[in-house]
């Protein structure tokens, strides 16, 4: 089986909230796409409920796109702590941490309207959402600051 970054990183040394930059793939033309470890909570310590990560998931497919060039997707980990950011081409890590503030901080401030695909046609499980939650975590994280290093707390502005 072939070995996966993600799995190798220590997950008692990292210091959340942070963006980290996990790889860069280069295919056969020279296109690259960039795989970013979005980690809102502390590993092991804490984990998002699924109502909330979900409404999260929903509003940062938008907010994120509106903030930085080539998004491809943003889905969340299985262990409920944070999400994979895909771009196209590579972004300085302090660049997408200022955006996935800015997304938090659109989050917060979002009503029941603002929120996309949260109904039968448009979602897998459009019952699962927390408008609600999902601002009670932003709140959370964002007074916590974002961080462009996983390792040292360098929290963006």
């Amino acid at each position: 089986m072939a070995k996966v970054e993600s799995f190798t990183l220590d997950h008692t040394a990292v210091k959340a909230p942070y963006v980290r930059l996990i790889t860069v793939e280069e295919g056969s033309k020279g296109d690259k796409i960039s795989n970013y470890d979005l980690r809102l909570v502390q590993p092991n310590e804490n984990a998002i409920p699924t109502a909330g990560l979900h409404t999260i998931e929903h509003m940062l497919a938008g907010y994120l796109r509106d903030r930085l060039d080539g998004v491809i997707d943003c889905s969340p980990f299985g262990c409920r702590t944070g999400f994979h950011l895909i771009t196209w081409g590579e972004h300085d890590t302090t660049d997408v941490a200022k955006a996935l503030k800015g997304a938090l901080q659109d989050i917060e401030a979002a009503t029941w309207d603002d929120v996309q695909g949260t109904d039968i046609r448009s979602c897998g499980n459009y019952r699962d959402h927390s408008l609600f939650s999902a601002q009670e975590w932003c709140r959370k994280i964002l007074d916590e600051g974002i961080s462009s290093d996983p390792f040292v707390r360098k929290v963006v502005e």
